[in-house]
């Protein structure tokens, strides 16, 4: 128990197991709590111990991958935990896109880190000025320009003082407009002036002001689909989209799971003032199998609710919501339409394009340009066919 607490203070990766003749659930709880990987009682059988041994090892390959984490994150990275090739891919576009002065344009499900990219692509950008965030959709409208370009004093009703806004706080530096297809289109109008000219207006005066903005815009919408449905301003998002980075979703990086999570449980066990426990290989594969609508926040909350949960220093499936078991993913399966009957040779290719779009759409979870890169096609090819085909 000494050597236990001894290699915690020193911050050891060595995975312990503790074997003992004299066993009590005093000394299984201390030991647990001291961050043995596992407690043996004598006599045993050996399949126990190559069990017991199997763990120890794929906790050291995890904690070996945290450290690698810990040294990219010490290098400027932030809170970014992964190692898979889409974040690989993504790391690099954000080294290539930030010190330029361009403005990017981030698209993402909820929950993949849009806000993340969005600052690690400031601290990198070399820029003095302030990092300036801004929800369009959590800002009522009537508050939203305001918030934006500011005010003075007298400008409406409940404006006491001159109010500093988002633009010019950011001038010198990054703002970046979260949920930007929130933004009414009357309001992005002005602010595509704003870019153009470099120069803002407080609500109620007569001057403006001289800005050097950079910005980056952010939605979880198909752009395409929000420029279609009157959403987005087609002059705006051209001006914003110079650099399009697309966030992964979690189902789609490859090998980040145990990291993320073992990552998330160590946090929050700590916040806690416990030992962090141990994913057991049954929850991982649990998790493994879950299709993640919330990508990394619903882990991040989900390992959260286990950190409280968990009292005997290993998580289980028993920890896990029951959601999780509920939900079987499986890749849709699309039948090749038959050629035998008397369609034309016409009819028998829209059929088959059609189903095709179809499988490609169910496959990206209706993301459109993700459906194109699978067909092999440009999303312009895409639309023009989803029109023809009324889909």
């Amino acid at each position: 128990m000494a050597l236990l607490a001894a290699l915690r203070e020193r911050n050891q990766d060595v995975p312990v197991i503790v074997m003992t003749a004299y066993a009590t659930i005093e000394t299984a709880v201390a030991a647990m709590k001291l961050g043995a990987i596992d407690y043996i009682i004598r006599p045993f059988e050996m399949e126990t111990v190559e069990m017991a041994v199997a763990r120890a090892l794929a906790m050291q390959a995890v904690q070996r991958e945290n450290r690698f984490l810990r040294e990219e994150i010490s290098r400027g990275w932030g809170e970014f935990v992964g190692v898979s090739p889409a974040m690989q891919a993504l790391y690099d576009l954000i080294r290539q896109v930030a010190p330029t002065r361009s403005n990017v344009f981030i698209v993402g499900e909820t929950g993949t880190g849009k806000e993340l990219v969005a600052r690690a692509i400031h601290e990198a950008s070399g820029r003095q000025g302030l990092f300036v965030p801004i929800n369009c959709a959590a800002i009522p409208t009537e508050l939203l320009e305001s918030e934006l370009f500011g005010h003075v004093k007298g400008a409406f009703t409940g404006a006491l003082r001159d109010r500093v806004g988002k633009c010019e706080l950011a001038s010198g530096g990054t703002i970046f407009l979260d949920e930007i297809t929130e933004m009414p289109t009357s309001l992005q109008a002005k602010l595509l002036r704003v870019l153009q000219e470099g120069r803002i207006e407080r609500l109620g005066a007569n001057a403006s002001i001289p800005v050097d903005l950079r910005v980056v815009a952010a939605t979880n919408r198909d752009p395409q689909e929000a420029l279609e449905a009157g959403l987005l301003r087609r002059d705006l998002y051209f001006r914003l989209n110079v650099v399009r980075v697309d966030v992964p979703r979690l189902r789609d990086r490859d090998g980040d799971m145990a990291i993320l999570a073992n990552h998330f449980l160590n946090k929050y066990s700590l916040e806690l003032g416990r030992a962090t426990p141990r994913l057991s290989p049954a929850a991982l594969e649990r998790l493994e199998a879950y299709s993640w609508p919330g990508n990394v926040r619903e882990l991040e909350n989900l390992m959260e609710r286990a950190a409280v949960l968990c009292r005997d220093g290993e998580v289980d499936t028993s920890h896990l919501p029951a959601e999780l078991s509920r939900e079987v993913r499986a890749a849709p399966q699309h039948a090749a339409p038959s050629l035998d009957g008397p369609l034309a040779l016409k009819d028998r290719v829209e059929t088959l394009e059609r189903q095709l779009i179809e499988a490609a759409l169910a496959r990206s979870d209706n993301n459109k340009a993700a459906a194109a890169r699978l067909l092999g096609v440009s999303e312009r090819t895409l639309w023009y066919k989803l029109k023809t085909y009324r889909m």
